[in-house]
């Protein structure tokens, strides 16, 4: 007993897990009850059971088991967290529960699985049952079935997926055990109900037994469909309409959507795919080619047995169809026709949608062998075409059918119609669109009257088809040719198809209709229920009495308000309202609700009720479920019942206190809109944010402000005061909390969206950062029209809506206006002012402009008084220094902004010299006058323009400028006016002298208005006024009016005015469809019911073309997109443009295109284009977003001009082409596939063109369309238009193609540039010469990119065309060997077409490198032009006049590289609001590393080097790492490819940028842990850019160049040594091998690669255990496949070769035979080389071991792992001793030579290291000429690319493991020029790149002599001799082998005494 208490006092979830079972049980038992006591499912309470109630399932105790699974049920039913416990349970269940004997057990198991699919958790709980069926227990498998079908029978099919059960149940009819059999028959029987006839195919291979049984009891199952009877939480709804149905007796519901369920369910969906291509005969594709006709039918056999499966794995099926579609159509025996077609309709059936890319490929073939008369081939074929059209569509299979409907067979023609006819059944009138029915119909009407009686019938039969499809309607228009007796044929087939059952359908048809009139007829209210009206509608002048007065009511005492509630609610609501219980007060709510709910609106009192709402506990109710329906109740009673604002008072505060709350908000702000309907929106909307401002919570504050901008939307904006809260939302733009602010710019969007840009006065003293957000809010909001509201409030009548509407929009747009305070700015106007506008003295008139400027600008509005302004203005304006006319324009544009409608008066003194500033002869003070008067414009309207005699007496001055600009504004302005001022007619002369003017422009611009004038003064008015003109000019004029009055554009209509109290239609009109017009500035868009609906029209046309032209639709592209793909529209692809197109494009562009835009767009006049792309010019970067979500549809329109012949509307659509990719440009925008395939094609037709302006202007496009469309997908395009007809076209694509290798490389052609020169050096011998010319200069462009290998891709030519092209190449070498050396990257870049046709393009010159000097290494340079160094070595006597060197800070040159502070200001403005996680930060911050801005970059790189540097912080870097180095070398292709090559970036900030990235990852690799994280393509990408950036020559130019390399350096060793070393050597085995693959690289790339791999290798004795050696021998493996042994050899070089059995061997010699058992990952690894080489590896090491085991400590024998560290040393030691004395120096060299020949792994490093450099170099040289003269010549020749660039350190792998990479004339003359270079005191002044080698060694040196590491023997005493000469003050001896290398700053000493004494020579 003392035990038992010891538990007893345990808290339950302790007992729960204790070890005494009666504790647990005891455990159990308190934990149900404590589980069915906790009512909110939510409670923290659960939490703690998460980790236990496995252990309720699974006790060992079957007693305490029991009881734990009553427990687990309840939990599971219980608690809000079960879901997370299903998979550990149900596993629990399923394996300790269901195998006990007791029954309960298993019934509580199967309540806990049931019971967690009600929770959601179907599909865990399918996957545990579905393990079960696996376990040898046959009782647990029984448990298992049958809780599936429980499952199934109570949740129905589509919670529990069938698929996965039908997959298993064959099985389970194969089991020893009955009772699983018979439990997996009833669950057969269980699926049947639920799916029928769709199970069959999957049980079609049990026991014929069991099926014959199961056929038994499915007939037995009712045919009614079977119904869900148990929910899930989520479909309480449908538990509701289930319930309600079974109440009711109601089941029509629940059947419909039954049946829909099983019909959905597809036989074919149940089966499991057979893959049949491997299971081909592997001859099949020789037998089927074979002679013999039984060989080809045994193939044909085959695959007929494999397509019989019906459901067949996707594949690529295409070699087999050809096979098939070559049998149908060309062979004989018409047997294996027959088979071939059987073949292709299993594939069909099999595939399904899959075969439907192939489906094109093979129906003309089958419809052509229709011409077989033999039944059984004609029904094969029939059953081949019938399964092919299910796999596509009528619409892909269009053009085939059309083509053979006149195909002079008529058994063809009669198969064709009839396959049309049974096609037609397939479709709908959704699949069947007119387009495609239309060229259908015009066929078969073809065959209609054909001679051949069966192809008539089959004709009649396909249209009568058609005819039932898609309804006589559709097809009759297209039979309009038919006579009648035909058309009735075709009607009686269309009757015919469906016989007794279409008859049968119409006179059920006839019967329904008449039972549905009988019914209407007799019960009228029965109808459809008319749209019910508005109350106010139909408010006469009674209702305005009662309604139209604001509801007022006093307030009222509790005692009153008590009596009244009572009188309206249940005495129970009354008594719970303020009860402890929540439960009873959320009753006494219900009731409350109930009973408002049912309460008259006039006996509703609403004061006395929201009191009663406010009762103890009231608004400070803690119980959410009771607060919210305590919301919901006001809302109501606002929306029910006379809400007066008192009432709204005593509620708004709690309201306001609770809208920021997560479970009450929304709720609050419901109840808010309702008391915004109540009592206006203006009135509650002030209120509200008072009251939220007078609070301190911030999430209240930002909820109340998100309302509002809601509010505002649904409302409208008509009566709000915006004083009343604007200071509050300047508040909360200050707030400290972020959700209030982002609230606050949200609000201001909106009211931008009704204010338009004066809103932004407001704000313009605020913070640029908080300013940059509200323009970018407003930027978002521009375009978008005003929503229609959606609210009203209730008191307005719809007669005061109608009879006051115009003068509330006016009164409306008027207050927007008055909101902005004007500052009276005349007292500023002094005269010393005016004075200063005026004076001689240029600088001090500007002066004086520039205070005007600024008085304006700081008054911001100003009233119309400006004091003497005008006239000093006006003076300037005529100004001869045209600057100043500019800046007072820019004056007068400020004035219009400020001063707004004012403006009017002062038109005449300052508007109408601006006018005459029109004339000026410059062309931009011409356009900054234009842009003057339009802003005038747009305050002033044109009345006052227009009035008086000054326009005419303008237009009377001979200035064609003026005459030009201002006819054009006029034609613009004209047709947009209702009225105008009949001064007008005093310009019609002055307009006929301008139609005779001699400027072309002048007379072009007076026609363009002629129009525009007539419209307003008429023909005849116009007319007469000719009669004073001469006669000639008089018929000339008279006949362009004619012209014109053809054209002239109508009126635009009046808006409709609306009557009194009589217009009652017009106020239903608006009440019904209640629309708010957009205000802008302040004018109000007056709007009313139309009275006559053309008028309405003509109103609504002119007031569009004052909005957005493109209309944003998001994802509409998106959709097009997908349309095209699926085929459901015609694909933009033509050889001209026929009407279907255009009619698509039409619609298309009708969703998304201002309807004035596109009818100007689709007008017949070609004038009407160029006006359009006119607009679309002006409107493009203000609605560039909504441009670029039309760009495709605005592409295609152009090209459809491209068809067209007029010059004029070409030139236009050009210039727009070119304004819009410089826009997409700077956008940052990429076209995609389907706007560039749309588009390109049709462009480069163009480039054909035969004048000269357009082909300059196409080219510009193609220039700018490379910035927007990557260069190598414009290549196919240009390729395609070389095989043009047009010879222009020919020899434009192919210059643009040169144009492209040149500017970005050989990677440009696609698909491959073999395949590319192939078909351009084709036109070498065309017969148009400049097409020849132009091909040649491409070939040389490419000569010029990669060298000789231009011959082997051009591939063979004739010997004409052959010595063309050598001409050519010898040409551009003289003249690019006679151009500079080097040019900046921009110049290389330029692509500059030259005149001459013979001449090629300007190319990248090659620049020559310092090392390649020898004769072979430059074929192209002649003798002359080569160094002489025998010459410069015998002129000894010679003095060299030396430049004066320039004295340089030289201490810089050692400074590390300092990466820049990071700026305080945060990255973006945004930063705080978007990024509060640390995550998202570093996400946003690292994403910015990519960026093209190069200080956004770096700002980036600075904030991450700062996160790195501190130890505790870096980790947060962790998981990021991928992505941060992805971004970074996404920055060094930028720079790479951008701004190396942009001359106007400063290359300082390039090599800043480059030390930024350098620094962060030198940072990040010295963190061991986030050093291993990259990923194995992420350590490829990297290491790719890193070793590009040191072979990059451009870098070395630069200052600065050479330290950058040296940081390189020394981060690559540092990237190899510390990442994931599995990672690296996979990334460098990729990058081998892709280098060697590619031949476009740089050529010295896979041997840096290989010298990185070697280092690695050295590695692997200590990383040998920690690498993942699966992953490395199958990257080894994969390129073996790739470079299989004899093709490694045939390599150039050998050392890739090497490097690989080095690996190998390595890895061997580490792991023994051990390695074979490695070979995991490898698929057929018997197959595989790399086997094979490891085991003769394995073979020969273990033979090797065996023979030298005995041979002492012999030299012979020695191996480095074999001899301990001390004997290395000791033989190492010697060996140094020997090249150290003078004596025994070249016995040490060779002795070393020879043993790093024996031991290619020894270390000599640590015997270097504490040497001086010069020791090292002269260790180094003495073992190069060791190694050249034994090998001799025999080394290998690298190629002219390599040539001299690997030097090879004393430790560097690949310089004492492998043959000399370098010819031996190259050291001696190298040799040669660098002691002339040192007797002239050059030694080292020269840039030279840093050794690439260093790679290899530990640190980088910082003084290292690359230079001298290639010399001979015989000279290196000489240079030993004048380095001690010169270093004298130094004691470096190569005797001293323990010497301390020079520091950096004795290295600089040296270098600036050398200096000095060069200096002093000179002297």
């Amino acid at each position: 007993m003392g035990d038992d208490s010891e538990w007893m006092k345990l808290p339950i979830d302790q007992k729960c897990e204790h070890k005494v079972w009666k504790a647990r049980l005891n455990g159990y038992e308190e934990a149900l009850k404590l589980f069915q006591r906790i009512d909110d499912e939510k409670n923290p309470e659960w939490a703690k059971y998460l980790g236990l109630i496995k252990k309720f399932v699974t006790d060992s105790n079957a007693v305490a088991q029991l009881k734990g699974l009553e427990a687990a049920l309840a939990f599971v039913e219980n608690a809000h967290v079960a879901g997370k416990t299903t998979g550990e349970v149900v596993s629990g269940v399923v394996t300790k529960v269901y195998n006990q004997p007791k029954a309960r057990a298993k019934e509580l198991g199967i309540d806990i699985c049931l019971m967690y699919i009600e929770r959601e958790k179907a599909e865990v709980v399918q996957d545990e049952l579905l393990k079960g069926l696996d376990n040898k227990n046959p009782k647990i498998v029984v448990a298992c079935i049958e809780t599936l079908r429980k499952a199934l029978s109570e949740f129905g099919s589509k919670i529990v997926t069938l698929k996965p059960v039908v997959k298993v149940l064959p099985k389970q009819f194969e089991s020893r055990e009955k009772a699983v059999r018979d439990e997996a028959k009833l669950l057969a029987v269980e699926i049947y109900r639920w799916i029928r006839d769709a199970l069959r195919p999957s049980l079609q291979n049990i026991n014929s037994v069991q099926l014959k049984e199961l056929e038994e009891e499915w007939v037995k199952l009712p045919s009614s469909p079977p119904k869900q009877t148990r929910f899930l939480r989520s479909q309480q709804d449908l538990k509701a309409k289930f319930e309600q149905q079974q109440a009711q007796g109601e089941q029509s519901d629940g059947r419909f959507e039954e049946v829909d369920t099983a019909a959905a369910m597809d036989p074919y969906e149940l089966l499991e795919a057979v893959e049949i291509l491997s299971k081909m005969p592997k001859d099949f594709y020789e037998k089927i080619e074979a002679k013999k006709w039984q060989e080809r039918k045994e193939a044909l056999e085959a695959v007929e047995a494999l397509t019989k499966n019906p459901k067949l794995d996707p594949g690529d099926y295409g070699d087999l169809v050809r096979a098939l579609k070559k049998v149908v159509g060309k062979d004989a025996n018409v047997m294996l026709v027959s088979l071939a077609a059987k073949c292709l309709a299993g594939l069909a059936t099999g595939l399904r949608k899959k075969f439907g890319t192939y489906a094109g490929q093979v129906v003309a073939t089958i419809l052509e062998k229709f011409k077989e008369k033999k039944p059984q081939v004609v029904q094969a074929l029939q059953e081949a075409i019938d399964a092919i059209f299910l796999t596509t569509t009528l619409q892909n299979l269009s053009d085939d059918i059309l083509a053979v409907m006149d195909n002079k067979n008529p058994s063809i023609k009669q198969q064709a119609s009839l396959f049309l006819a049974r096609s037609f059944r397939h479709c709908t009138q959704a699949t069947l669109p007119k387009s495609i029915l239309k060229t259908f119909c015009a066929a078969l009407i073809k065959q209609v009257n054909d001679s051949a009686p069966e192809v008539r019938d089959a004709a009649f039969e396909a249209l009568g088809t058609a005819m039932r499809v898609v309804g006589e309607k559709a097809v009759n228009p297209f039979l309009t040719d038919l006579d009648k007796l035909k058309l009735d044929k075709v009607w009686i087939s269309s009757l015919e198809v469906c016989h007794i059952l279409q008859i049968l359908l119409l006179v059920l048809m006839v019967y329904n209709y008449v039972s549905v009139c009988v019914c209407l007829f007799l019960q009228p209210s029965a109808g459809p229920p008319k749209k019910a009206k508005p109350p106010s509608a139909t408010g006469g002048k009674t209702k305005k009495t009662s309604d139209s007065k604001e509801i007022t009511e006093s307030e009222l005492s509790a005692e009153v308000c008590e009596e009244l509630a009572a009188r309206v609610l249940p005495a129970s609501c009354l008594q719970q309202l303020d009860s402890v219980n929540w439960k009873e007060r959320l009753a006494s709510m219900e009731e409350f609700q109930r009973a408002v709910e049912t309460m008259d609106k006039v006996e509703m009192p609403c004061q006395a009720l929201v009191r009663m709402l406010a009762k103890k506990p009231g608004w400070k109710e803690t119980n959410f479920q009771v607060m919210q329906m305590k919301l919901h109740i006001v809302a109501l009673i606002a929306q029910k019942g006379q809400f007066s604002k008192t009432s709204a008072c005593l509620v708004l505060e709690a309201l306001v206190d609770k809208v920021g709350d997560i479970k009450c908000g929304g709720n609050a702000k419901e109840g808010l809109t309702a008391i915004g309907e109540a009592c206006s929106l203006p009135w509650t909307a002030e209120q509200v944010v008072f009251m939220a401002f007078a609070q301190k919570n911030p999430k209240n504050q930002a909820e109340t402000l998100n309302w509002l901008a809601n509010a505002m939307k649904e409302f409208g904006f008509t009566g709000i005061n915006v004083k009343g809260f604007i200071n509050n939302v300047k508040t909360a733009l200050g707030a400290t909390n972020p959700a209030v602010r982002t609230a606050a710019i949200t609000l201001l969007g909106v009211m931008y969206l009704y204010m338009g840009a004066p809103l932004r006065m407001f704000f313009e003293d605020e913070k640029p950062a908080l300013l940059a957000q509200i323009d970018a809010e407003f930027e978002k909001m521009q375009g978008q029209s005003t929503p229609a509201p959606i609210r009203f409030t209730k008191k307005a009548t719809a007669e005061e809506q109608c009879n006051g509407e115009e003068q509330e929009e006016d009164a409306g747009g008027q207050d927007i206006m008055d909101l902005l305070p004007r500052t009276d700015i005349s007292d500023k106007i002094t005269s010393e002012l005016v004075s200063k506008i005026g004076d001689k003295n240029w600088k001090i008139r500007k002066e004086g402009l520039e205070e005007a400027a600024a008085i304006i600008s700081e008054a911001k509005f100003i009233t119309a008084n400006i004091g003497e302004l005008p006239l000093a203005l006006k003076g300037r304006l005529s100004d001869s220094n045209k600057i100043l006319v500019q800046q007072t324009l820019t004056i007068l544009q400020q004035l219009a902004t400020a001063m707004g409608p004012g403006l009017k008066q002062h038109v005449k003194a300052l508007g109408m010299p601006i006018i005459t500033v029109l004339g000026d002869s410059k062309l931009n003070v011409r356009a900054a006058a234009v842009t003057t008067l339009q802003a005038w414009v747009e305050q002033t309207g044109m009345k006052e323009w227009l009035e008086g005699e000054d326009l005419s007496e303008e237009l009377k001055r001979e200035n064609p400028f003026l005459r030009q600009e201002v006819l054009g504004w006029l034609a613009e302005k004209l047709p947009t006016l209702r009225t105008v001022p009949t001064d007008l007619m005093l310009c019609v002369p002055q307009l006929y002298t301008c139609l005779e003017d001699r400027n072309g422009d002048v007379r072009k611009k007076a026609q363009d208005a002629l129009p525009t004038f007539m419209m307003h003064l008429g023909y005849d008015k116009m007319t007469k006024t000719t009669g004073k003109l001469k006669p000639a000019s008089k018929d000339q004029v008279l006949a362009m009016l004619e012209k014109a009055r053809a054209v002239m554009p109508a009126k635009p209509a009046a808006p409709a005015k609306i009557g009194g109290g009589k217009s009652s239609p017009a106020c239903e009109d608006f009440d019904s469809k209640p629309e708010v017009k957009k205000v802008r500035g302040g004018v109000a868009a007056k709007k009313g019911a139309a009275g006559k609906k053309p008028v309405a029209k003509g109103l609504r046309d002119d007031e569009d073309k004052s909005g957005p032209i493109f209309i944003l639709i998001p994802s509409a592209k998106e959709q097009r997109i997908k349309e095209e793909k699926q085929l459901k529209i015609l694909k933009w692809n033509f050889i001209t443009p026929r009407d279907e197109y255009v009619e698509q494009l039409k619609t298309q562009m009708s969703t998304c295109f201002a309807k004035w835009l596109q009818d100007e767009l689709f007008h017949f006049d070609f004038q009407r284009h160029v006006k359009a792309i006119g607009v679309m010019i002006e409107r493009l970067e203000g609605e560039s977003e909504a441009t670029i979500s039309c760009l495709d549809l605005i592409l295609k329109w152009f090209t459809l001009r491209f068809f067209d012949t007029n010059t004029t509307v070409l030139m236009k659509v050009l210039e727009y082409l070119k304004l819009l990719f410089a826009m997409l440009n700077r956008e940052n925008y990429h076209l995609t596939e389907y706007e560039a395939s749309s588009f390109v094609p049709y462009l480069i037709l163009k480039v054909g063109e035969s004048k000269d302006v357009v082909r300059k202007d196409v080219r510009a496009i193609l220039a700018m369309l490379c910035k927007v469309y990557p260069a190598s997908k414009v290549f196919p395009f240009l390729m395609d238009g070389t095989k043009s007809k047009n010879s222009k076209q020919r020899a434009e694509c192919l210059e643009e193609l040169g144009c492209l290798i040149e500017g970005y490389g050989m990677n440009v052609c696609q698909p491959t540039p073999a395949k590319s020169l192939k078909e351009i050096a084709v036109h070498i011998g065309d017969r148009d010469t400049s097409v020849r010319n132009a091909a040649l200069n491409t070939v040389v462009a490419v000569y010029n990119v990669c060298g000789d290998q231009v011959y082997k891709l051009i591939g063979n030519l004739s010997e004409k065309d052959m010595s063309m092209l050598e001409e050519r190449i010898k040409r551009s070498a003289k003249k690019t060997s006679a151009a500079p050396a080097k040019q900046s990257a921009t110049e290389r870049s330029v692509r500059e077409h030259l005149t001459n046709p013979n001449a090629t393009f300007l190319r990248k010159p090659a620049q020559e490198e310092p090392n390649k000097l020898n004769e072979s290494s430059h074929p192209s340079i002649p003798k002359e032009f080569q160094l002489d160094l025998d010459m410069i070595e015998m002129d000894q006597n010679r003095v060299c006049d030396l430049p004066d060197l320039v004295q340089h800070k030289l201490d810089e040159l050692l400074e590390p590289i300092v990466i820049p502070e990071p700026k305080i200001r945060s990255v973006s403005p945004h930063f705080d609001d978007l990024h509060n996680s640390t995550a998202s930060t570093i996400n946003f911050v690292i994403s910015q590393v990519a960026s093209s801005d190069m200080n956004t970059s770096i700002q980036a790189l600075a904030q991450i080097d700062e996160v790195l540097r501190q130890q505790d912080k870096a980790e947060v870097m962790s998981g990021h790492i991928d992505q941060f180095l992805i971004a970074t070398f996404m920055q060094l292709r930028l720079i790479n490819s951008t701004h190396m090559a942009d001359d106007r970036l400063d290359k300082k900030d390039i090599i800043k940028l480059y030390s930024c990235i350098i620094g962060n990852m030198l940072s990040l690799f010295s963190m061991e842990s986030l050093a291993r994280e990259p990923s194995m393509a992420v350590v490829k990408d990297l290491m790719h850019g890193l070793i590009i950036l040191m072979l990059d020559g451009r870098v070395e130019d630069i200052e600065d160049g050479q330290q950058l390399i040296r940081s390189v350096n020394l981060l690559v060793i540092r990237v190899l040594e510390k990442s994931d070393q599995t990672n690296m050597i996979s990334a460098l085995l990729v990058l081998l091998q892709d280098s060697l693959v590619m031949t476009a690289g740089p050529p010295m790339f896979s041997e840096l690669v290989m010298k990185c791999l070697w280092r690695m290798i050295r590695f692997l004795p200590e990383t040998i255990n920690n690498i993942n050696l699966d992953r490395i021998l199958l990257d080894v493996h994969n390129f073996m496949k790739v470079f299989p042994k004899e093709k490694l050899k045939q390599l150039k070089s050998d050392v890739p070769h090497r490097t690989l059995k080095t690996l190998l061997h390595t890895l061997c010699k580490l792991t023994g035979s051990k390695i074979l058992d490695h070979l995991s990952m490898i698929e057929n690894r018997n197959e595989s080389e790399l086997e094979a080489h490891l085991r003769r590896v394995v073979k020969h090491s273990g033979n090797l071991s065996g023979i030298k085991g005995n041979q002492g400590n012999e030299k012979s024998g020695l191996r480095p792992d074999r001899m301990s560290k001390a004997k290395v040393s000791d033989i190492l030691s010697e060996i140094f001793k020997k090249i150290g004395s003078k004596e025994n120096t070249k016995e040490g060299l060779t002795e070393l030579y020879e043993y790093k020949q024996k031991y290619s792994d020894a270390d000599v490093e640590p015997f270097l290291k504490n040497t001086s450099q010069f020791f090292q170099s002269y260790v180094e040289r003495g073992l190069r000429m060791i190694e050249s003269e034994r090998e001799g010549k025999a080394r290998i020749q690298p190629s002219a690319g390599t040539t001299g660039m690997i030097p090879h350190d004393v430790d560097s792998s690949l310089g004492t493991n492998s043959e000399e990479l370098k010819p031996a004339v190259y050291y001696e003359r190298l040799e040669r020029l660098k002691i002339l270079r040192q007797r002239q005191g050059l030694e080292n002044t020269s840039r030279q790149r840093p050794p690439i080698s260093s790679l290899l060694t530990s640190k980088p040196s910082v003084a290292s002599s690359t230079d001298m590491l290639n010399s001979k023997l015989s000279q290196l005493k000489e240079s030993r001799e004048l380095y001690q000469q010169e270093h004298n003050t130094h004691s470096h001896s190569p005797t001293n082998t323990h010497t301390r290398s020079a520091s950096p700053a004795t290295n600089l000493d040296d270098l600036k005494k050398r200096l000095e004494r060069i200096k002093s020579n000179r002297q």
